[in-house]
């Protein structure tokens, strides 16, 4: 998947819901009442960030959910970018991006959400072609003065902010 493709794709999830949970689990036997009590109340869009042992396993509970649209975040390598992908992952999230992360995404056909923090950061990631970006963290980034201040200059950049 081409930068670009990935970046309308992540335009489409950002303007399904308002809001994008980011979960953090650690029994799987909550995943799917959790992902069908926040589908059910407009939330769709769920991010399963990567940081407990049963997050692969609650990606694939969670990806069973009809009308469900499930991702994976803090993807940080090559494996991350396999495991999320086989586990049912839709989407992925990074807090950063290396040219090995983003290699492997756009290898897998798995659309990124990649983590920015600067206007260097932003500026290489608008390079490659992603237009939609993860602005992270944020608060401890000076919150929306700051990204305010770097999107200024980069009207083209949609930002998708997390506080981190």
């Amino acid at each position: 998947m081409t930068p670009e493709a990935a970046s309308m794709k992540a335009e489409e999830l950002c303007n399904l819901a308002p809001v994008i949970p980011v979960l953090v689990l650690d029994d799987v036997a909550t995943a799917r009442p959790l992902a069908e009590a926040l589908v059910a109340g407009g939330l769709p869009v769920l991010e399963v960030t990567l940081r407990t042992p049963v997050a692969l396993d609650v990606i694939s509970e969670m990806s069973k959910v009809e009308g469900g649209i499930v991702g994976a975040g803090t993807l940080l390598n090559l494996q991350d970018v396999e495991n999320a992908v086989n586990a049912g992952a839709t989407f992925g999230v990074s807090p950063g991006a290396t040219d090995t992360l983003l290699d492997a995404c756009e290898a897998a056909d798995l659309p990124l959400l990649p983590g920015a923090a600067t206007s260097s950061e932003v500026m290489r990631l608008l390079e490659r072609g992603y237009r939609v970006q993860k602005f992270f963290p944020a608060e401890a980034n000076g919150g929306a003065p700051a990204l305010k201040a770097i999107g200024a200059p980069l009207p083209q950049v949609k930002f998708c902010p997390t506080g981190g």
